[in-house]
Order: structure tokens, then C-alpha cells, then sequence
């Protein structure tokens, strides 16, 4: 029972003791209508008869009496960076993460079906910037690794990390051009990225030197995968080659600019002499490999180009094109935080890459290789 802030457990310890009331108010030197009065809520005992109570039942005074906890669910306002490829709506739920002294909000989504877990909804934003409504501010945000790209195993990655090591890796989606430009802003931690030369046909490493000469970054190796075109159960459309895009009646869901599914793709269009514009859809995009993939099991389009995972998930039908290299960029200095470590470490172990190469259909014989 409670009187005003105060709660106390006096009836249930007592009757748990197996002692009357009566007995008990004899042994505190109180009446009987003492104990009835305080275990109804109507009275609180002063200090004395406070501390007797404790002794005779043989228990803490705080086992007795205590206040109620403070609500942890008062929200709290927070300014962030926002990393989003497109505008969120007031009341869009976020993942929260710190990296030194910035908070950085990630907007989750439900598609298809299911409740995100979130830490926060915003408020109100703009351009890069959004106010939050915070559900609690802990020392867990400083435990979690930031880590943008368009791999559609990061979430299996993220899982296996956290049950290894305890360090959660948050997810942030994007193009690999938008994954290392949040990376040389100090906006995450990692940066996942498959943009190939095309005059050498080498994988981020010329990318990086030309466009960001002056970090110092390291990269490691996630994986190598197959990108090709992702089509319906059974191919109705009888979709076989890039060729097949210029049919009219093939509808496709492309890729962001910025995102080397795209670069790929006008690089296919080139070499088969196909414009742009001869693509049913060419201009529709979906942001992510799983998101375009969601396209074509959700019938909104016939064809996309995405990697095998991606047709995997969705238990879709797979033509492979292209085998790419999917690198994880991070500053040098990251590499000395305990978390990018434990992060490091779970890409060496041999359950992870087992499940890469079945899930996701990867090649993972460089997983964890350090190339700069």
C-alpha cells in the first residue's frame, strides 16, 4: 500500500512472516491499529517506529518503504545528424547512435511488415538535421558502431557481432559514394562500398585515392558476391540478358545514382548499346539492393539488378552479370576503439563466413583481409 509518494510492503512481509499484527505492534512498542493504519497507507511511521518495524521483521528499511522509481519514459530532446536518403515524416522512428560528441539518428522503416525497433522519433527536421523526441539517453548509443552501405547481409552481420562481442552495429542505409561521404564527414563509423574502376576493373581502392586523397582510411574486405538481374519466380518475362530491358513490356526498378548497382548498370547499357531511355522504368528508384528486390516480389516491377542475396530473401529467381567486391572503409583511428575491434575480430570467425557463403551466397575467402 501507498500514502501520497511513499509505498510500503509492511502487510505482505508481516503475513509472509507468519506474525499477527497484534504481536508485531507489541514487539515495536506500537498499537495494533498502528500496523493496520501504516499497511492501509493511511500513515507513515517516523523514523523510530520506522526502524523497529525493519529490525523485528528482520529486513531493510528500503524492503519495507521506498518511493516509486522515476518514469525512465520522460522523453528528452535531442539535435542530430540525420543520415537519410530521403526526407522523413514527423514521427519517423530512429536508432540512436553517439560518435564522439555527435549524435547521429538513423531513420528506421517497417516495410514490409514488421515493428522497428527504435530510440527516438523525430520531431522536426532539416536538410541533415532533425530534432528528437528521445525515449531515454544511456550509455548504450556510445557502445554502437555506425555502419552505412547497401549489403544486404549487414543485419545477419550486425546479429552475429552482437552475439560475439556485445557490440551492436547499426545499420545506416546508402550508396556507396553517400556510405564515404557520411564517412568523411565523421558521420559513422563504417562505410561499405563496391565502386569498381572501371579502367582497371579494381574495386574502391582507386575510387578512394582519387576522390579522398587526403584520409586516412583503412579498408577491409567483407566479401565478394555476384550482382545480376533479380526477376519473379519461374522468369514469366523470359528476362535473360541486359538486352531484355529494352522490351517494352519489362518493366525495371532501378538503383540510386551514387550506388554501384547503378554505375553497373549504365555501364551494361553501354556496352549493349541500349539508351537509358529505352528502359521501362529506368528512372523509378529504389534505395538499397533489398528494396529493389521488394520491388519485384512485390510486382511493382518485373526486374531489377541487386545481388544474389537480395533474390535469395525474397526467394526470387537470380541471372548473374557481374562479380563485385564489397569492401568496409573506416579512418585508421577506428581501428583502435574497442568495438571496431570486436568488430574485426567476428569477421574472422569461421560460423560468420560459413553463413555468408550459404545465406548469402558469398565468397568469402578474403572476409577480414586488410588491403590499406
Amino acid at each position: 500500500m501507498s500514502q501520497g509518494r511513499i509505498q510500503n510492503q509492511l502487510a505482505h512481509i508481516r503475513k509472509t512472516r507468519g506474525i499477527a499484527a497484534a504481536d508485531l505492534a507489541r514487539r515495536a512498542g506500537i498499537s495494533r491499529q498502528t500496523i493496520y493504519a501504516i499497511e492501509a497507507g493511511t500513515y507513515v511511521p517516523n523514523t523510530e517506529v520506522t526502524l523497529r518495524l525493519a529490525r523485528e521483521l528482520e529486513v531493510s528499511v528500503e524492503e519495507l518503504f521506498s518511493l516509486p522509481e522515476e518514469s525512465t519514459a520522460t522523453p528528452a530532446s535531442i539535435t542530430s545528424d540525420l543520415l537519410s536518403n530521403t526526407a522523413p515524416a514527423k514521427g519517423q522512428p530512429v536508432r540512436l547512435c553517439r560518435i564522439g560528441s555527435r549524435w547521429i539518428s538513423i531513420p528506421v522503416s517497417a516495410t514490409p511488415y514488421y515493428l522497428p525497433e527504435a530510440d527516438a522519433v523525430i520531431s522536426s527536421h532539416a536538410k541533415n538535421r532533425a530534432q528528437l523526441v528521445a525515449f531515454s539517453q544511456d550509455e548504450s548509443f556510445k557502445k554502437r558502431l555506425v555502419l552505412a552501405g547497401c549489403d544486404p547481409a549487414t543485419n545477419l552481420l550486425a546479429r552475429v557481432v552482437e552475439r560475439a562481442s556485445g557490440v551492436e552495429v547499426v545499420p545506416a542505409a546508402a550508396s556507396s559514394k553517400l556510405a564515404l561521404q557520411w564517412l568523411e564527414e565523421g558521420k559513422v563509423h563504417i562505410a561499405g562500398s563496391h565502386l569498381e574502376d572501371p579502367a582497371t576493373g579494381e574495386f574502391n581502392l582507386p575510387y578512394l585515392k582519387s576522390e579522398f586523397p587526403r584520409e586516412d582510411f583503412a579498408v577491409v574486405t567483407f566479401a565478394r558476391w555476384e550482382e545480376g538481374l533479380v526477376v519473379a519466380k519461374g522468369n514469366p518475362k523470359r528476362i535473360r540478358a541486359i538486352a531484355d530491358l529494352a522490351n517494352k513490356t519489362v518493366t525495371f526498378m532501378n538503383r540510386e545514382p551514387g550506388s554501384g548497382s547503378r554505375a553497373l548498370l549504365d555501364q551494361l547499357l553501354r556496352k549493349s548499346g541500349i539508351p537509358a531511355k529505352s528502359v521501362a522504368g529506368y528512372s523509378r528508384v529504389a534505395y538499397g539492393h533489398l528494396a529493389a528486390a521488394y520491388a519485384v516480389v512485390s510486382s511493382e516491377a518485373d526486374c531489377c539488378l541487386a545481388t544474389r542475396s537480395a533474390a535469395r530473401t525474397f526467394g526470387l529467381d537470380f541471372i548473374p552479370l557481374h562479380s563485385e567486391r564489397y569492401d568496409l572503409v573506416m579512418r585508421k583511428r577506428t581501428l583502435e576503439l574497442p568495438a571496431a575491434q570486436a568488430f574485426l575480430d567476428v569477421l574472422q570467425r569461421a560460423s560468420l563466413r560459413r553463413q555468408l557463403e550459404i545465406l548469402a551466397g558469398y565468397d568469402t575467402t578474403h572476409t577480414g583481409a586488410l588491403l590499406s
